[in-house]
């Protein structure tokens, strides 16, 4: 494929041309928000380049979109009493006591990590880390529950829900190994967001890209679906 740029406003676009046996010109852009515009031979290359411009605002939009897709990071919890905790779209204090009988519980607006050694900083994270996975792993398929409801009639596979940590996106759809892989951060999110995240990924089971037509069904399944991803992008951060 050749790759091509064009100038829309003050902004470069990058696209790569694909030369194949298709009817009319396709404009895809992927999850990495690379560009991929897919003609035939016979359609000249200044056509092709006018397309894509006069796509422009359309495109800037969705790249918008996958930028704010991608978690935002903060600091690195520390694991001391006081330090503050998003859990299901919830914030609560922590506090750390030495105990006995190691374990992590949450009441009341706390989350108290109970462990032998209260300066034992891997202790404290190993602990910590495997109740949230815990947790996520039950809420996360309580969300494919719920959202499979809305897709099991539209040829879409029930998959697996795989989880572990992730620096640059909160989920990602496995088409081949029917698995949706989610963000452990994502258990800080309120139910209703990961929801969202976990439609989004259904979804791509039966549209791969980001085109129109994966807008317009998520839109049909879940209207609101641009409120939720606010706020996960507004209010749900990263502490890698």
């Amino acid at each position: 494929m050749t790759k091509y740029m064009i100038n829309y406003g003050d902004k470069e676009i990058f696209f790569e041309l694909e030369r194949k046996d298709v009817k009319n010109i396709n404009l895809n852009i992927r999850p990495d928000m690379s560009i991929v515009v897919s003609a035939n031979d016979n359609v000249p290359l200044d056509y092709i380049i006018n397309f894509v411009k006069e796509k422009g605002s359309w495109i800037l939009k969705n790249i918008d979109y996958f930028k704010g897709f991608e978690p935002h990071k903060k600091y690195k919890l520390e694991y001391v009493s006081g330090e503050s905790i998003k859990y299901l779209g919830r914030q609560y204090r922590l506090k750390v006591i030495e105990y006995e009988v190691e374990a992590v519980k949450y009441f009341r607006g706390y989350i108290y990590i109970y462990v032998r050694d209260k300066d034992n900083f891997k202790r404290k994270e190993k602990l910590f880390k495997e109740w949230l996975h815990e947790k996520a792993y039950f809420h996360f398929n309580q969300s494919l529950d719920r959202m499979y409801l809305l897709v099991k009639n539209h040829s879409i596979p029930r998959p697996e829900i795989n989880i572990r940590e992730m620096k640059l996106r909160w989920g990602s759809c496995h088409r081949e190994n029917k698995a949706i892989l989610l963000n452990s951060e994502l258990i800080k999110a309120p139910k209703y967001c990961i929801d969202y995240v976990v439609l989004h990924e259904l979804i791509h089971f039966k549209y791969k890209n980001h085109d129109n037509r994966f807008y317009t069904f998520l839109t049909s399944l879940m209207p609101d679906w641009e409120k939720r991803k606010k706020i996960l992008d507004e209010e749900v951060v990263m502490d890698l």
